[in-house]
């Protein structure tokens, strides 16, 4: 009985966490935390910083910044005569450097020419004097075509799911 009584206790005579915290429920608590995104306060200025530090990765021609809220969104230009596994790497090796920044870190980054192209043009006008404001609309358009939509995070309508067989005569159309 000693033995068993022996193995059966907690270090230090502490009562076990299960006991000692949450009301014996057996649960850990643990608070999330997530770092804080900075506040861009200054977008021309953090602007120019990020298309230097993409500009400054090998093979990288051109890059435009547009700041949309709290995120940075850079279109790179590359050679267009480069494969599309080497359009990759350049892409990962501007994304490495913009990790490093307090405000990269945040950033969205797309080697695709028409957007670069669109984000150019909006850094322009913005330069230029046009209102920020009138930006919003394209801005999201620009941002929902880089950011994936992951099939995971797509939930099934739930509203009047059609019948079996209404399902399959659309399908014939």
């Amino acid at each position: 009985l000693f033995v068993i009584a022996g193995c059966n206790r907690t270090p230090n005579d502490a009562a076990s966490p299960s006991q000692n915290q949450n009301g014996g429920q057996g649960q850990v608590r643990v608070r999330q935390t997530a770092p804080v995104r900075p506040e861009i306060k200054n977008p021309q200025q953090v602007a120019d910083r990020l298309e230097r530090l993409a500009e400054s990765t090998p093979r990288v021609k051109d890059a435009n910044v547009v700041i949309f809220g709290n995120t940075a969104v850079v279109g790179i230009d590359v050679d267009g005569n480069l494969d599309r596994a080497r359009v990759g790497t350049i892409k990962y090796a501007v994304a490495e450097a913009m990790r490093k920044d307090p405000y990269g870190v945040y950033a969205v980054v797309t080697a695709d020419m028409d957007l670069a192209q669109r984000i150019r043009e909006i850094r322009n006008d913005i330069r230029n004097g046009r209102p920020v404001a009138g930006f919003a609309n394209e801005m999201a358009d620009i941002i929902g075509r880089i950011v994936p939509q992951l099939p995971r995070d797509v939930m099934p309508h739930q509203d009047n799911p059609p019948a079996k067989s209404e399902e399959r005569r659309d399908l014939h159309k």
